[in-house]
């Protein structure tokens, strides 16, 4: 169809000759993810960017777009989408990444194919287990599934209500005892915190499923904190997101070019802060023939996680396709390692 046929003639203007089955062999070579009872890609996309009208611009405008790179993305191997029941700018476009996410899918005919994941608020409203379950529905309603594949506790409130952790828990671990979610995961949470939820999931005879967190060559907390070493200690799917901290590491910014908006304030530190880091990456770039961001990428697939990518286009997504299907050496995961630790600017958590 035409958003395929679009992004095959963008693969092969950048990279050279390639055909669709070659893509797809590189996905199946991405595809040994397991969660719940779901496999799911190595590499997946995240809709943060999806209705967030403060970072991203976002406007109704571009929802063809964005439906375009959803087809193209289900067409070339990649199964798992990530959204949030929070994503989106102000009341008019809250839940909008899972609204359109699930038009997208029911649309596409891949419903029983596609892994759709939500993460849900822990809003301060939110204080019985009961609250979450409705969310949980809600959210449902939104992606137009009966059960949600995966359903995350968006963030943890141990460092400023403690005793909503406990209710939280609570309402997932009944929205999976009722059949709400086929499976349920975390994000945002720290080693300590990570163990105690595991623990209390597995006295309810509850599996945890994944854990999400930051994760990219500017934000290596997970590593250095022990919180992948705990993943996978206690059998929990690692799943990293911004692996190019929204656009840092694509290659396409400097200093002296920034991005409008809130970006712009932000990169301005961060891309002062980075540049040894930012050589090294297209340097190995230049070297494999690949994009800034498709090295960046295969940085955080190196580390064994799940590695969620914004696309808001065909053009983007076939960009973060080809950080597939190939693996960086250890002199090169060495070299760009060595350059981040030389970093002296960090991603800020939960942008």
């Amino acid at each position: 169809d035409d958003c395929l046929t679009t992004g095959l003639s963008a693969f092969v203007a950048i990279y050279g000759s390639c055909t669709k089955s070659d893509l797809r062999m590189q996905l199946a070579f991405e595809r040994s993810v397991e969660i719940g009872p779901y496999r799911c890609s190595r590499l997946g996309i995240g809709t943060w960017s999806w209705g967030n009208r403060l970072l991203f611009g976002y406007d109704e405008s571009q929802d063809d777009s964005l439906r375009d790179t959803f087809d193209y993305c289900v067409a070339r191997g990649v199964n798992f989408f990530d959204t949030g029941d929070s994503y989106g700018t102000g009341p008019r476009f809250q839940g909008r990444a899972e609204t359109l996410l699930g038009r997208f899918s029911e649309n596409n005919g891949s419903s029983d194919d596609v892994v759709l994941a939500t993460k849900l608020a822990s809003f301060p409203w939110r204080i019985t287990p009961g609250s979450f379950e409705r969310a949980s529905q809600d959210s449902a309603r939104r992606l137009r599934c009966s059960s949600v594949p995966l359903v995350q506790i968006h963030w943890s409130t141990a460092n400023y209500a403690p005793w909503q952790d406990k209710v939280i828990w609570e309402g997932f671990a009944r929205m999976y005892e009722k059949g709400y979610a086929k499976a349920i995961g975390v994000s945002n949470f720290g080693p300590r915190q990570l163990r105690d939820i595991h623990h209390f999931m597995r006295e309810r005879g509850v599996p945890l499923s994944s854990c999400q967190f930051q994760m990219s060559l500017l934000k290596r907390s997970a590593i250095e904190s022990g919180l992948l070493e705990t993943c996978g200690e206690l059998g929990i799917q690692p799943i990293g997101y911004s692996p190019l901290c929204l656009g840092v590491l694509t290659g396409k910014y400097s200093v002296n070019q920034l991005p409008t908006g809130a970006r712009g304030i932000l990169f301005r530190e961060l891309l002062k802060g980075s540049q040894v880091l930012l050589r090294t990456l297209r340097a190995i770039s230049a070297e494999r023939g690949k994009s800034v961001a498709q090295v960046a990428i295969n940085w955080s697939l190196s580390q064994d996680v799940l590695t969620l990518v914004g696309a808001r286009s065909v053009v983007q997504a076939v960009d973060s396709l080809g950080a597939t299907g190939w693996r960086l050496t250890g002199q090169e995961l060495e070299d760009l390692d060595r350059a981040a630790r030389a970093c002296t600017q960090q991603m800020i958590e939960n942008p």
